[in-house]
């Protein structure tokens, strides 16, 4: 009998990007696929944050690199793709959140949350994967607000709903060139831009009735998730999201 073998969850050799890599979640999905072998290029637009990321994680001993560049300036973002060797994985972290009740959005609101949001994440994908010359994996930090509503939250609910319909269509379309396409949605992970959220006892609460596991969420969390969908182990994964919620979406 021949026994099957467990796909590697190695990303040695490969190259990364990861938009909005300098802090939080998107800075544990640059650690994840650097401790996974990958060579990792972070972007973000604060020059001080990507300095103070690139400096700890080569000083960890992991290969990586930083930029400073604004996403949703998609002049800037197409000449720096130009200007670097085809990425093999995209982990677009990069996102905003404005919330208020939907009586009360703005325009300005609404756009700049589905400018950085939806129409950045879009052109991000497209602008990697036409570059990409062996196949890929392209991963974007949706929500689990991409699966559910939420009050004050209807503009960011539409743009991530929105990312979640566009990677099923990416996928379909670039399945042939062995370009994977998913989405991870997160629950309300701890960082200290969410720190706010939790130190408030009402939305604490509220937190912890929707989770069902007995914790909120915390950066590490995702940290497998990414590495998973990059590697060979999600090599049959595409078009789907892994909810990494707690089981907020389940009830």
């Amino acid at each position: 009998m021949t026994l099957p073998k467990t796909p590697s969850f190695r990303l040695d050799d490969r190259r990364a990007f990861v938009p909005g890599g300098s802090r939080g979640i998107g800075l544990g999905c640059a650690v994840a696929l650097a401790e996974a072998g990958a060579d990792v290029t972070i972007c973000a637009r604060g020059a001080d944050g990507v300095a103070e990321a690139v400096t700890a994680m080569e000083g960890a001993g992991l290969v990586t690199d930083g930029a400073v560049l604004d996403v949703s300036d998609l002049g800037a973002l197409d000449t720096f793709l130009d200007q670097r060797a085809p990425f093999d994985i995209l982990c677009n972290s990069a996102g905003l959140a404005r919330h208020s009740p939907a009586l009360d959005t703005t325009p300005d609101d609404f756009d700049a949350v589905m400018g950085l949001n939806l129409r950045a994440a879009y052109f991000l994908a497209q602008g990697v994967a036409r570059r990409m010359e062996r196949g890929g994996s392209i991963i974007q930090i949706s929500s689990q607000m991409g699966h559910v509503g939420g009050v004050d939250r209807a503009v960011y609910c539409a743009s991530k709903h929105g990312v979640e319909g566009m990677t099923k269509a990416m996928a379909i379309e670039w399945g042939p060139r062995n370009i994977r396409v998913n989405t991870i949605c997160p629950t309300f992970i701890r960082t200290p831009l969410t720190q706010a959220t939790f130190d408030n006892p009402e939305r604490r609460a509220w937190i912890e009735d929707k989770i069902k596991l007995p914790r909120v969420g915390e950066v590490e969390d995702i940290m497998g998730a990414v590495t998973f969908l990059a590697s060979d182990a999600a090599a049959l994964v595409t078009g789907t999201s892994l909810l990494v919620d707690g089981g907020w979406t389940a009830g």
